[in-house]
């Protein structure tokens, strides 16, 4: 994928707030509505989440994990405008406060969750993007 695209991926990243994220449990597979930050380079992802849920015990016995980001408005027009892009990595949880702190600069509204004792930030290295445009087009870029 030439450069341009991936700045493009960069700013449809930013611009984005929620994903769906799905985890492998024991016998299925568990999916969720997440905040989430990228950072610059694309190369993280980021989300908070409670110890107490059934996706965090998923992804600290199964790391692996798959992310849809899309952009549709549930309108027709969706099959030619929508973006949709699933990220495929490994997940991990992150101590680094700085992110904290750019996730709050894009999630203000979850300070107060953020920073409660159950919270935690999970980092996610992303191995690859698999991105779908006008319905069919797909890109793949590979880190």
């Amino acid at each position: 994928m030439i450069k341009y695209k991936k700045e493009k991926l960069s700013i449809f990243l930013k611009k984005q707030r929620f994903a769906v994220i799905a985890t492998q449990g024991k016998n299925e597979i568990y999916t969720n509505l997440v905040t989430f930050l990228a950072d610059k380079n694309s190369k993280k992802i980021y989300f908070p989440t409670s110890k107490k849920t059934k996706k965090f015990k998923n992804l600290s016995s199964n790391p692996i994990v798959s992310i849809l980001i899309d952009n549709r408005v549930n309108k027709p027009k969706d099959i030619k405008n929508a973006i949709a892009v699933t990220v495929i990595g490994k997940s991990k949880e992150t101590k680094d406060k700085k992110v904290n702190k750019k996730f709050l600069k894009k999630h203000p509204y979850l300070k107060e969750f953020v920073n409660s004792k159950d919270c935690v930030m999970i980092e996610i290295d992303v191995e690859k993007f698999i991105i779908v445009e006008k319905f069919q087009n797909v890109n793949i870029i590979k880190f």
